[in-house]
Order: C-alpha cells, then structure tokens, then sequence
C-alpha cells in the first residue's frame, strides 16, 4: 500500500542543550517538531552501556516527554551490545509472543524488524496494540541502512489522538474493536510461528486466559476472534492513548494489488486479518479513510546511520517502514512487557 507519509519536510537538526554530566549533547532532527529527541556523545570512547545504567531515569524523563529517542554516534556495533543497552536503559529484552508479523531471532531476544519484502510499505502502528500482552519500550538497531530509502516514519500517538473526530472516538469507546485473525490457510503466519507451540491445547489455553475465542479448522488451520479496547491508559503518564490495530490489521489498508488478490482466494471471515467493532459490525469505510489519515499526518522520517539506536515508548509513538533498495539490516528489541488489563480505560 503506497501512503501518503512521504510528505515530509526536510528534517535540520536544532541544538537544545547539554547534560550536566558534559558526556552528550541532546537535539533535535526536525526544526519545527520537538520529535524525536537525539542524544549524542561528546566525547570519543564513552562507553553506551555504563552511561545508559547511570542515566536510565534521565532517559525515561526524556521519553515520556517526547515520545521517542534516537541515540547516535554511541558507538553500539553489534547485536549483543544493542541488547545490553537495552537492559541498560529499559530492562532485558523480551521474547517476541503472539506474533502477527514475519521476524527472524537475531541472538538472544532480538529479531529483525518485520521481513516483508523490500518494495512494500509498512503501515504506522503500535507494536503488538492487537495483544492482551505488549511491549511498552520498542528499539531498533541500524547494522546496515539500506542504499535508498527504507526509512522508519514515527509520529507521536499523543497528535495522532487530537486529529480524530471526536464521534468517532467515543463510537470506538462505546463498541471497541474485534480483531478477526486465521491462521494455517497458506497466507501470512501459521499458528504453530504465532503462539511459538505445537501443542494445540497450550494454544486453547493462552485463548481461553485471554478471551480470545478460537475454531480450529481441520489439522492446520485456526481462526480466533477478540475483542479489545481502542485506548488504553498510559502507565506512567495516566494519560489516555489511542492504542490499537484497528487500522492496521484492516484489510483496506493493503495495497489494493494484494487486497484483490486476497479476495479472490479467501471469503472475508477467512482473511489472514481484519477489524470489526466489537459486536462485530463493520467499521465504515470513511472512518477508516479519516483514521488512516490521521496517522499519516503526523509521521517524521529520518535516514538511518549505521550504528543508531532508536528507542520509543510504544504507546506514545507509532512506527512503519518505507520500501527500500539494496541490503537493510534493522533489527529490534522489545522491553517492560504490559498487560491489557492493567492499562484498560475504564
């Protein structure tokens, strides 16, 4: 699906200040936006991992106010250093669960960021809004940036929130949202890559925990409806969130080539995924025109240097990907795991 997020203005870079410690310097890329924050180091041979432990409450106040943080020039050149960080500065990385993208394991729990192929976009989402479990921190890792394009867009959700209509905010309260997902049918990932088992009653039993209803379809296949809310409340923050696939997972947000392709193979409640109200009824094409606009309102981009780190607070920012040319080696790390349930607004 070719969006409309391109639309950028050209990102400059505007000095802020410096920390007291005198190791880095903070700025920002874009001249008009305050997003996202970068930090870098002013001195050569600062060591990323013993500065990130002594400074995860100056990193943490930093995210929640922006929403995002590029670190650059630290000096981070490999995998299981990237890692490292990543317990330095949040906590250790997680385990990818409940998955409903293509990611290869790097080492240790680290993955490369989604594998779709180099020509198609990825739409601006929240890491795993969809699932009773998430992450609150999603960061990247730059090994290779790709000859052209292959950018990673960003936009804050607190905007995003304020470009909805007010109606249909409250209609997303009001009903919430289902996500219609199948697995199995030769199209997108199969259930045993997805709930990382074999064992169809660990499967029934995740689904069972987690309100998720589920049919099996002959030995391979399986279908599961659930129903989750369109916000949630920001843990730290307290704020309310716009925080969900809804947009995401529907199938008009495809590429019209695949969504065609997809119809012609599939009845609409086999699709690989798909959104719903939550009493099922469909989402208005227009809603999902007015939604899918305001996410691509908001989006920055950046080119990836080798060696950057880019860290969000996943429910304060959103992230997607452009197409690219030549080799592109991003991979991702994901911390501080969020229950749904705690975070529900009430």
């Amino acid at each position: 699906m070719k969006t409309e997020i391109s639309k950028f203005r050209k990102i400059n870079r505007k000095p802020i200040n410096s920390s007291p410690e005198k190791l880095i310097k903070t700025e920002f890329l874009h001249r008009e936006k305050e997003f996202p924050l970068v930090i870098k180091p002013i001195i050569k041979g600062l060591d990323p991992i013993s500065w990130g432990t002594k400074n995860r409450e100056f990193v943490e106040k930093n995210l929640l106010k922006y929403g995002a943080i590029l670190f650059r020039n630290f000096e981070i050149e490999t995998v299981d250093k990237f890692e490292q960080f990543i317990a330095a500065i949040c906590q250790p990385a997680l385990e990818y669960k409940y998955r409903a993208s293509p990611r290869t394991q790097v080492s240790g729990n680290i993955y490369t960021s989604t594998d779709y192929p180099a020509d198609q976009s990825i739409f601006p989402h929240n890491e795993h809004s969809y699932s009773p479990t998430f992450p609150l921190r999603i960061l990247f890792f730059c090994l290779t940036p790709a000859s052209a394009g292959g950018e990673t867009p960003i936009g804050r959700c607190r905007n995003i929130l304020q470009q909805i209509d007010r109606d249909i905010q409250e209609r997303f309260q009001a009903k919430k949202i289902m996500y219609l997902r199948n697995f199995g049918d030769g199209f997108g990932l199969p259930w045993q890559t997805v709930f990382q088992t074999t064992d169809k009653t660990k499967v029934e039993a995740y689904c069972r925990q987690n309100n998720i209803q589920w049919k099996w379809k002959g030995e391979e296949g399986l279908r599961t409806r659930q129903v989750g809310s369109a916000f949630v409340s920001h843990p730290q923050t307290k704020e309310k969130v716009w925080f969900n696939h809804a947009t995401f997972f529907h199938v008009s947000t495809l590429k019209p080539q695949i969504r065609d392709a997809l119809f012609s193979g599939f009845k609409e409640e086999n699709l690989p995924t798909n959104t719903y109200y939550g009493d099922g009824s469909p989402i208005e094409a227009s809603v999902l025109d007015h939604l899918r606009n305001a996410y691509q309102q908001e989006m920055i981009t950046f080119s990836w240097q080798k060696g950057d780190v880019l860290l969000l607070d996943n429910m304060l920012a959103v992230h997607g990907r452009y197409p690219y040319q030549g080799v592109r080696k991003i991979v991702v790390g994901m911390a501080q795991a969020i229950n749904s349930k705690d975070v529900a607004v009430k």
